[in-house]
């Protein structure tokens, strides 16, 4: 699994972004003389500036790397490391390598001139700006939440690795990372959602459930387009 800190070290090699907000901005000393006239920091001309130099550093990293190539999926004997989660009424399912960390709810910053419909906004993540990208969007799915079970159900935030850094995607549910069966996994069908089977490399059944497997390359480069 890749590690969060290693992808925000790689992200450095490239022009900094001052992070004032965390100086002398609401998550710093609070000393910043533009709080005055902007109250919060999402509401500042600065970090409009900074989160549009995170994606213009995306773009660059993605233009490095795009030569390299990309290893397989993790796969433990006859099963497949895999990220279970929940999109609306969708079960979805993601190599677990392409995985670095699921945490809260965090909250997400829009952004003045927005580049497209999947790019929701950024968030912080351990101090630095991440791009969010909503999968609802980009995969053209139906939004509305699932029948509701006599359970709890948290929203949480996917960290994903990126070879242009990281970046964060919003989801419903997170079941958690499985051994899927290989031989489970049959062809995407007209069953599948008509939104994800673009992206779709299979489909299994898996706990009573219809999971849509995502193509991890397919994904990421389109979330990495979607950034331009």
């Amino acid at each position: 699994m890749v590690d969060s800190h290693q992808l925000l070290s790689d992200a450095e090699a490239l022009p900094t972004v001052d992070d004032c907000w965390n100086r002398i901005g609401v998550h710093g000393d609070k000393s910043c003389e533009r709080l005055a006239n902007h109250v919060h920091c999402r509401n500042c001309e600065v970090h409009a500036a900074a989160a549009t130099m995170l994606l213009d550093r995306y773009a660059l990293q993605r233009e490095r790397k795009s030569d390299e190539v990309v290893e397989e999926g993790e796969v433990l004997g006859d099963c497949t490391s895999t990220l279970v989660f929940r999109l609306g009424e969708a079960w979805l399912g993601l190599a677990a390598r392409s995985l670095t960390e699921v945490a809260a709810m965090n909250p997400i910053h829009s952004l003045p001139h927005q580049r497209s419909r999947s790019l929701i906004g950024v968030t912080n993540v351990r101090g630095a700006l991440v791009a969010c990208i909503s999968l609802v969007e980009l995969l053209a799915l139906e939004p509305g939440a699932a029948v509701q079970e006599d359970r709890r159900v948290v929203p949480r935030m996917l960290i994903l690795a990126s070879p242009g850094g990281p970046l964060v995607v919003p989801v419903d549910e997170v079941d958690g990372i499985h051994g899927i069966p290989v031989e489970a996994v049959v062809e995407p069908g007209r069953g599948t959602s008509q939104a994800a089977r673009q992206f779709a490399s299979g489909v299994v059944q898996w706990r009573g459930r219809s999971i849509t497997l995502l193509d991890e390359n397919l994904l990421l480069q389109a979330m990495a387009r979607s950034l331009a």
